[in-house]
């Protein structure tokens, strides 16, 4: 979004932009954002760039998704796509980043903190989730840990974590201690 500049008044997209009640972005951070949607896509779709979806590769050409370990789950969970290939409507994309905004609160940023990491979708983080969110924290290569380092960590987690001892973590155990970390709320903030 920095460097960006808003667009003209009398662009086509501009009267259709009024969700600044539902995101935690401003005016201007709409219009930069739109300018930024747009110009992913190829030049003769960005006058309709309110109603075409911008394929998930394109998407994870931006600098912020680029580095990030989760960008392909960023890409999943923010889409709505029926056709389930993470590509992004301008919604979703504004979605995105009103999520990833300092603004968000801490229970929306851990909300979806979680359902990134959730990577089955089932709505519980089991020792399978875990252990994809490990790896992608410390990389797939040298730094791997090995199978009893791994499971030792996964342990400690669930015996932090899983207040009804039931081998998971659910969204409430989840925000119980990103309550207590709230440098875990800045780090998946600077994330994106």
């Amino acid at each position: 979004v920095a460097g960006a500049e808003p667009l003209p008044s009398g662009h086509p997209g501009l009267t259709a932009l009024s969700p600044q009640e539902l995101t935690f972005l401003n005016k201007q951070e709409i219009l930069l954002a739109y300018k930024r949607f747009s110009e992913l896509l190829p030049k003769e779709q960005r006058e309709n760039a309110r109603s075409v979806r911008v394929p998930a590769s394109q998407i994870l050409t931006l600098p912020e998704l680029r580095a990030n370990p989760f960008r392909h789950r960023i890409c999943h969970v923010f889409s709505t796509s029926a056709d389930e290939d993470d590509s992004m409507s301008f919604e979703d994309f504004l979605d995105m980043l009103s999520v990833f905004s300092d603004t968000a609160t801490s229970d929306v940023k851990s909300h979806y903190a979680f359902r990134i990491f959730d990577f089955d979708d089932d709505g519980t983080l089991d020792g399978k989730d875990l252990e994809k969110v490990v790896n992608c924290l410390t990389g797939q290569g040298e730094a791997q840990l090995s199978s009893t380092e791994m499971e030792q960590l996964i342990q400690n987690i669930l015996e932090e974590s899983d207040i009804d001892k039931d081998g998971t973590i659910n969204i409430s155990e989840f925000q119980h201690v990103i309550s207590r970390c709230p440098d875990f709320v800045r780090y998946v903030a600077s994330s994106s």
